[in-house]
């Protein structure tokens, strides 16, 4: 069985959650798809954090799926097989859901389960040494819905049915192409693109964020919360942050947003 874990890193205000898996490439354990939840929620309460990159541990792999090996076990009966997907759907939600810019930074494999949750970030930046595929065709399982309508979302259907008919592998150049990842970049200068655009981020209003990122989620599910979206941008337009926005403008100088 494997022994992955999640585990949490702060670095000023960026929040780095690493799938932490070396020895079988970062593939994700039933325990990790649970911990995601409770993980997420930690880092999203936390005032500090602005900004949150999920990474695989070690220079090989981002994750190289869902851990194949418990299948057996966790997926044996109908009620495993529920249970399993109750927990991946959890996990999706989880980094979806939170009002924080999540960015994954990839390097080496990212493939199946690891480029589904790759997908449930808000962007995704890779060194020139990924791999990217989705052998679902290959392995005679039903992707599920949802993972379908991020990846065409991402991607448009016709790059989508290329992906899951072919179950193909595809380098960091051609997943560029297909509009798998935002952009390409040298692997020894990933990591500080990475933590470079996490910070500028970090800088930026978490108010005005929040409610973009909601009006966007709320666009490509079948059924989006709109309500919540209106919500979030009055938010922004009552905000104290709107105030010190207008005035650093007119001062011509960097604004300092408190996220209220």
């Amino acid at each position: 069985m494997s022994s992955g874990t999640l585990r949490i890193e702060r670095d000023g205000p960026i929040g780095y959650v690493v799938l932490d898996n070396p020895a079988r490439r970062n593939a994700i354990s039933a325990a990790m798809w649970h911990a995601f939840p409770g993980v997420m929620e930690e880092l999203g309460k936390d005032p500090a954090i602005r900004c949150i990159v999920l990474r695989g541990e070690g220079e090989v792999a981002f994750a190289a799926g869902a851990d194949i090996s418990e299948f057996a076990s966790n997926r044996a009966s109908d009620d495993g097989v529920r249970s399993y997907e109750a927990a991946t759907a959890a996990a999706h939600h989880a980094l979806e859901s939170t009002l924080k810019p999540v960015i994954a930074q990839i390097r080496g494999f990212c493939i199946g389960g690891g480029l589904a949750i790759a997908l449930s970030c808000d962007l995704r930046y890779c060194a020139d040494d990924s791999q990217f595929a989705i052998p679902a065709a290959r392995l005679g399982l039903g992707y599920g819905l949802h993972g379908h309508r991020r990846l065409v979302a991402t991607v448009g259907h016709a790059n989508a049915r290329e992906i899951m008919f072919s179950a193909r592998r595809y380098d960091a150049h051609g997943a560029r192409e297909l509009g798998l990842v935002n952009r390409v970049l040298p692997s020894a200068v990933l990591d500080g693109h990475v933590r470079a655009l996490a910070a500028d981020l970090a800088a930026n209003a978490p108010l005005t964020q929040a409610a973009s990122k909601a009006a966007i989620n709320a666009m490509l599910a079948a059924q989006g919360d709109y309500a919540q979206c209106e919500a979030l941008i009055a938010r922004c337009m009552q905000s104290a942050d709107y105030r010190e926005g207008r005035t650093a403008f007119m001062e011509k100088r960097k604004p300092k947003f408190e996220g209220r």
